[in-house]
């Protein structure tokens, strides 16, 4: 059974399942196929790009850090989520998807970080609210749900439609995620040599301490990796709004 499962491969649940892969949760992305970002022409303003960013292009190096913390992916749509008891109480979830071929995903925590259609959520009987012609999810401050152990991240759970939005508050519930779980969390961060250590501190939980030649040497790899991802032009045209696409 998967740690966290997060329902949508866009811009919120890709920051979530960079925190809570990095927390060591064992975290599973099923993405549908196709981020709303992937309609954009370009990401004009999101911090750490002065002249904006192919938004297919950011959701591809987004991907690539949420597999380098750790989190693995699976394309499906995500059709039911039921509950789960195991055989010694614990509660958890089956997550059914298009093509899952009877047997279900499980997980012990589920985000939902999808498009706001959150049909797949009913049998769950969550609180949801109609806003225009889409039902958003009812959550508190750290996207908890009225079920416990059902979490929503971005603009299914009611958040405005930018990306930047969307990055901050699949952060946040991850971090709730991260605290329900009990597991050991200060802060994800990287921190100079002797931050810590040299107040007589140890190194809090999911901290780290490097040296400088550590540094240089991310350093090193981060700009290789940008550099060979800005090499060339991003051939993957954006993705038409479905109305335009079938005239």
């Amino acid at each position: 059974m998967r740690d966290v499962l997060i329902v949508g491969g866009g811009v919120a649940g890709l920051a979530a399942s960079i925190f809570t892969a990095r927390a060591g949760l064992d975290t599973l992305v099923v993405d549908g196929g196709e981020s709303i970002l992937a309609r954009n022409a370009s990401l004009e303003n999101y911090p750490g790009f002065p002249d904006g960013v192919d938004a297919r292009r950011y959701l591809a190096l987004a991907s690539d850090q949420a597999r380098n913390a750790g989190a693995t992916f699976e394309l499906g749509r995500v059709t039911e989520i039921t509950d789960k008891v195991s055989d010694d109480g614990a509660r958890g979830f089956n997550v059914r998807t298009e093509n899952d071929g009877g047997t279900p995903l499980e997980a012990r925590r589920v985000i939902a970080a999808s498009w706001p259609d959150s049909e797949y959520l009913l049998s769950l009987e969550v609180d949801r609210e109609q806003r225009g012609s889409k039902h958003v999810v009812s959550v508190d401050e750290g996207g908890r749900t009225s079920v416990d152990g059902v979490y929503a991240a971005g603009r299914l759970a009611g958040q405005p439609h930018q990306s930047i939005v969307a990055a901050g508050h699949g952060a946040t519930v991850s971090l709730a995620v991260i605290h329900d779980s009990e597991v050991a969390f200060y802060h994800d961060w990287v921190a100079p040599e002797g931050y810590f250590t040299g107040r007589d501190r140890a190194v809090p939980p999911a901290c780290e301490e490097i040296d400088d030649a550590e540094r240089r040497k991310r350093d090193e790899r981060a700009r290789k990796t940008m550099l060979e991802a800005f090499a060339e032009p991003f051939e993957e045209e954006p993705t038409m709004h479905p109305s335009v696409a079938d005239e």
